[in-house]
């Protein structure tokens, strides 16, 4: 990592679906969490990513994005995003 940059982790199928459990957004600039998933969709090509990312549910930091809408949710140099998706059982 050479500046500041945003760390996306993925979780069960999300990780599953990009073959690695994180990757690293270079920016020295807020990124809303649509252009976050945009970006990391765009690092695996020809994969499930992005169908998976659309149902997860996500973090940043350790604070749940909830229902915001991902083009109204700014992630800033430094945080991290998590995605999670929807999980089975009880």
């Amino acid at each position: 990592m050479s500046g500041p940059s945003i760390r996306v982790r993925y979780w069960a199928a999300a990780k599953s679906a990009a073959g690695v459990a994180e990757d690293v957004l270079d920016t020295d600039t807020a990124l809303t969490l649509a252009d976050v998933r945009e970006r990391a969709v765009a690092l695996h090509p020809g994969t499930r990513l992005g169908e998976v990312l659309a149902a997860c549910s996500a973090l940043v930091g350790d604070q749940p994005v909830g229902s915001a809408a991902p083009d109204e949710v700014h992630v800033q140099p430094g945080q991290s995003v998590e995605f999670l998706p929807p999980f089975a059982g009880g």
